[in-house]
């Protein structure tokens, strides 16, 4: 067996340094200067105060809010994120005003006639409202482009092209076709880009994005990291565990699986290189925890708003009914790694290098305050999700006061304001694009002829209908961030699941998890891509082996689909057999994967793991007792062959 390895960790932070990567900041792409980024910051701030107080204060129609919305987020995408390779990197082109005003002319075109443009729109709209719907649309789809790339700015043209040419499409596709006027007037509307996906930004994503910014200006986030190196450092493959409990701190919050990554990667990942973990390997276990971090309770980028909006159910039953698989989701996680670190005789970080946790907890412990007042808000007092979101930041506000390094001063406060409003610009813009999606979904009930097709196509197998589903929402959510992709995916997927007999709220989770996933599954895997980056690995072994190393989490939404009481629907006894089972079937799972349990298996004894693993994850006792058998039977002959060495 080879030497164990232990980490140094200022060996880490020397070679970061080396990296520049403690100073690495995630830019939109453009560094305005002189009048062009006051003119940013204050449409940042500005942005900022307008959903504190519409949200906290004083109510307005949600035509104007969410109008408002997008119209913030499309002058911020088009000032700093450049339209073309070629653009200007330190000031905006005349294309990007052009955009500006397409933007923000039909917002106050709709605020002049807005009495008549509701009785109009979608139904019997007048040229000018044709005209002005248009560039609206058209302003939107590049805020697309630009902000996320082409995978969903060509999604959105396509159902736009499908809306108008639908008479021409064949089978359960054809629909009678709708004119360029309607069309258009009804994507710009609650029921287009104004619809759940920005109801869901606007509402609930922009302060909780705010509050992430919040928590990085406090330093709040370093604080996250030493509190997991305290708590997992010095396991065996330590580091790796340590991205286990960061990026569940930080990723929840975070409406995007490669934001987590480029937060909580730049430390994780030179820190599990230095202790023997391959590159591809410690880009994958970064990529794997980044990514599960958006289905951890009680945010779970919030996805979680979006799929109570849709429910119609309190947000809390969504976030209960999330913890056992966000909880399989990281338990495998933990063992994949430790299995890993077994087989390659890695360990942990050394004792003197690692944060004591008396000091930690005295010196930022206070930190943890914001984040108590968030879920007491949430879960306990049942405060609406974007008040308890202000009552966190106001806490984390005052209480960054109690020492100087974390203190958030009137200065702090407004460049922390405006850093937030820019920090939402994708998410609205993905939000928006969505819109589309959902818009002509509906308009041309594209959205429930998808539940026939899968039901068609699977021959009313759930088990086929489910595989169709998973597909289907890989492929939807590439390149996009979580609420987006979920959004999409819902809007096509879950009436089919839910005919099939499926609960809905295990229908919406099962879409919401490979919606998260589609961010880890090649060839689009933006987040292993984005780990790649830092480990400075092939993007396609990083895809691969996260892939891999996150198996588990491709049937855990399985097994809350044919095992509701994963999902909190059925009796105590049924949830905690659930729970029990679940647990040791992942770990049997990442035993058979990585090749050790109590010692490295033989090909025999990994497929005896494998069997045992879909045995104990199928719910059911009966499976339940030959997943248990035939563990026994593994742990028996691995025990007696140790006992003999």
């Amino acid at each position: 067996m080879n030497e164990e390895k232990v980490v140094d960790i200022k060996e880490v932070e020397k070679k970061l340094e080396e990296m520049h990567i403690k100073d690495l900041e995630v830019s939109p792409g453009r560094e305005l200067k002189g009048f062009l980024f006051k003119a940013t910051f204050i449409v940042g701030l500005a942005m900022s105060l307008f959903h504190i107080y519409v949200l906290t204060i004083r109510a307005i129609d949600p035509w104007y809010f969410r109008t408002m919305h997008v119209v913030f987020a499309g002058i911020l995408v088009f000032a700093m994120v450049p339209g073309w390779k070629k653009s200007p990197k330190d000031k905006m082109h005349w294309v990007d005003y052009l955009f500006v005003l397409l933007i923000v002319v039909p917002a106050v075109y709709i605020f002049i006639v807005f009495d008549e443009w509701i009785y109009r729109v979608g139904v019997v709209p007048n040229p000018w409202d044709f005209f002005f719907s248009i560039l609206f649309v058209i302003a939107v789809w590049e805020m697309a482009r630009r902000a996320t790339g082409w995978p969903l700015a060509i999604i959105s043209g396509l159902f736009i092209l499908y809306g108008y040419f639908g008479n021409y499409m064949p089978g359960l596709f054809y629909h009678r076709g709708y004119s360029w006027p309607r069309m258009m007037t009804y994507l710009f509307s609650l029921d287009g880009i104004l619809s759940l996906p920005i109801l869901a930004s606007a509402h609930y994503i922009f302060l909780f994005v705010l509050f992430g910014a919040f928590i990085e200006a406090s330093g709040a986030g370093k604080f996250f990291v030493d509190l997991a190196r305290c708590a997992t450092g010095r396991l065996r493959g330590g580091p790796g565990k340590v991205s286990i409990v960061s990026s569940a701190f930080i990723g929840t919050a975070s409406g995007s699986s490669v934001a987590n990554v480029v937060v909580d990667g730049v430390f994780n990942i030179p820190m599990m290189k230095n202790a023997g973990f391959k590159p591809h390997v410690a880009g994958a276990i970064e990529a794997m925890n980044s990514t599960g971090g958006q289905i951890v309770p009680p945010v779970m980028g919030a996805g979680a708003f979006l799929m109570a909006e849709i429910l119609g159910i309190p947000y809390a039953q969504v976030a209960l009914a999330a913890i056992i698989p966000a909880a399989l989701y990281y338990f495998a996680a933990y063992w994949m790694i430790d299995f890993y670190a077994a087989a390659n005789s890695l360990w942990g970080i050394k004792k003197e290098d690692l944060p004591v946790f008396r000091k930690v907890m005295l010196d930022k412990g206070y930190l943890l305050v914001p984040l108590v007042v968030l879920g007491i808000s949430l879960m306990v007092l049942m405060y609406s999700p974007y008040r308890s979101a202000m009552y966190a930041i106001i806490s984390l506000i005052i209480v960054s006061w109690i020492r100087k390094a974390s203190r958030i001063g009137f200065k702090s406060l407004f460049q922390t304001l405006a850093i937030g409003a820019r920090s939402s610009i994708e998410i609205a813009a993905t939000c928006a694009a969505a819109g589309i999606i959902v818009g002509v979904l509906t308009q041309t009930g594209l959205g429930m002829k998808f539940a026939m097709i899968i039901i068609n196509y699977s021959g009313g197998n759930l088990l086929l209908a489910l595989a169709f589903s998973m597909v289907i929402a890989v492929i939807l959510g590439m390149g996009m961030p979580t609420t987006a992709a979920y959004a999409i995916s819902a809007s096509v997927l879950a009436p089919a699941l839910i005919q099939l007999k499926v609960p809905p709220m295990a229908a919406h989770l099962f879409i919401f998890y490979f919606a998260c996933l589609s961010a880890l599954t090649p060839p689009v895997a933006l987040a292993s891509f984005a780990a790649a980056a830092i480990a400075k690995a092939r993007t396609w072994d990083v895809g691969w082996e996260g892939m891999r190393f996150a198996i588990a989490g491709y049937l855990v939404p399985y097994m809350f689909v044919y095992g509701p009481a994963m999902v909190l629907i059925g009796s105590a006894t049924e949830i905690a057999t659930a729970i029990v089972t679940g647990l040791i079937g992942t770990m049997a799972l990442a035993a058979a994967v990585q090749g050790w349990f109590l010692k490295r298996t033989n090909l025999l004894e990994r497929g005896l793991l494998l069997a045992a693993a879909v045995a104990l994850i199928k719910p059911g006792w009966v499976t339940d007792l030959i997943g248990f058998g035939l563990l026994v039977i593994v742990l028996v002959f691995q025990y007696t062959k140790i006992r003999r060495k």
